[in-house]
């Protein structure tokens, strides 16, 4: 008889939660529309920049003044770059500045007279490289430095040539360059690897920080119960705070899984279908089912630190900046906004200290490592302990409150 008065209590304040949630239209943009335009707009403009199977949209090309068999060997050599199109040569320097300021190609390697006679002479060559100034850090670095690593295998070729008509060493333009296999190394063995993608860092990414939005209709909801005196009524009924606690937390438990489940069908369909890269997810049982206790664990994080949120905060305003900043704040250290792999080493550790670094790792754990369970037991763990911590304090706060 008391188990079946407390289910219908507990079913009452289910209810009452869900009606709530209903009303309340700017909660509801918060949880789904606000993350799907993220996920939507910085999959789409990411694409390139995140891909590494994208097609080369930045062009370079060469203006030979040497014009001798040297120079061509070069440039030849330049061209087993992948990562750039090479262009038809310009007619001049002049030309090659113009096509530069212009933003026509990024790139421009003038090889000047006399460079073959400095090889022949043995002195170190000398190049000239144009470079549009809008070109990417990285990119220039990694241009420039297949640019010396041609010239100086170039100018070694001729030296060794020239020492082997009387040594009799091998031509070295016959000798094979060294070819590397690129194998991506998961948890377990898969046919084709998958590699990180725009979609796969921003599904997860802004589906986590949507999770912890939570905090907006969570907090409404509870802060307009405690200025009303709902709280106050309820204990005086004799319903125990934890079962307040428990009626408002398993429905938002529920919600996130819909966020999870809408954010995965938006990544995995509408994506695509909007031109950009559909999101790839664990193709066997035991991945699917790590993910699910993960996200099940963000959960218990997110509204666990709404309600904290909640029992410090005076206002239902005060509650949205808080949680707002807090939420903005664990999202830019932990990798969200600002991908982590991008982000200078001494910046890399500081995701350590972000719960939605946490989840995030962990996401990418099974969806980019093909890891299991076990592989991200130690992360779930972590996510629930900052929950129920979270929803401890909560409760001690808000007990005390309420008894006085």
């Amino acid at each position: 008889m008391r188990r079946t008065q407390l289910f219908i209590r507990l079913a009452a304040l289910w209810k009452k939660e869900w009606l709530t949630l209903a009303r309340d239209r700017h909660g509801l943009a918060a949880l789904f529309i606000m993350p799907a335009i993220f996920i939507l707009i910085m999959s789409l403009a990411l694409a390139d920049s995140l891909s590494v199977q994208r097609e080369a949209s930045l062009a370079y090309a060469v203006l030979d003044l040497d014009g001798t068999p040297v120079s061509h060997a070069l440039d030849a050599r330049l061209g087993n770059l992948d990562l750039l199109n090479k262009t038809a040569s310009p007619s001049s320097e002049a030309d090659a500045r113009h096509q530069v300021r212009d933003g026509e190609v990024a790139f421009v390697i003038i090889i000047p007279r006399g460079f073959a006679l400095q090889m022949g002479a043995n002195q170190p060559p000398e190049l000239r490289l144009l470079i549009d100034p809008a070109v990417p850090g990285m990119v220039r670095s990694g241009f420039r430095q297949h640019a010396e690593a041609a010239v100086t295998r170039v100018w070694l070729t001729h030296a060794l040539e020239r020492l082997g008509q009387n040594m009799m060493l091998p031509d070295m333009e016959r000798i094979a360059s060294p070819e590397i296999t690129v194998e991506s190394v998961g948890k377990q063995e898969i046919a084709v690897a998958v590699p990180p993608s725009s979609v796969q860092q921003n599904v997860p990414a802004w589906l986590i920080f949507s999770m912890f939005f939570v905090v907006v209709p969570i907090s409404t909801v509870f802060i307009g119960e405690r200025q009303h005196g709902t709280l106050q009524r309820l204990r005086a009924q004799r319903v125990s705070f934890g079962l307040v606690l428990t009626g408002k937390f398993i429905p938002f438990v529920l919600v996130n899984q819909i966020q999870a489940a809408v954010m995965v069908a938006i990544g995995r369909w509408l994506v695509p279908f909007c031109g950009g890269e559909a999101l790839s997810l664990p193709d066997n049982a035991p991945a699917l089912a790590a993910l699910m206790m993960l996200s099940l664990a963000v959960s218990v994080a997110a509204v666990g630190w709404a309600l904290f949120i909640a029992s410090i905060a005076r206002s239902s305003e005060q509650a949205t900046i808080l949680g707002g900043i807090g939420n903005i704040l664990m999202g830019a250290i932990g990798g969200i906004m600002v991908p982590r792999f991008v982000m200078p080493a001494a910046m890399q550790a500081w995701t350590s200290i972000s719960p939605m670094g946490w989840a995030l790792e962990g996401f990418h754990e099974i969806m980019l490592r093909q890891g299991s369970i076990t592989d991200v037991l130690p992360t779930i763990c972590a996510l629930l302990c900052f929950g129920l911590a979270a929803l401890a304090v909560a409760a001690f706060l808000n007990r005390r409150a309420t008894s006085t």
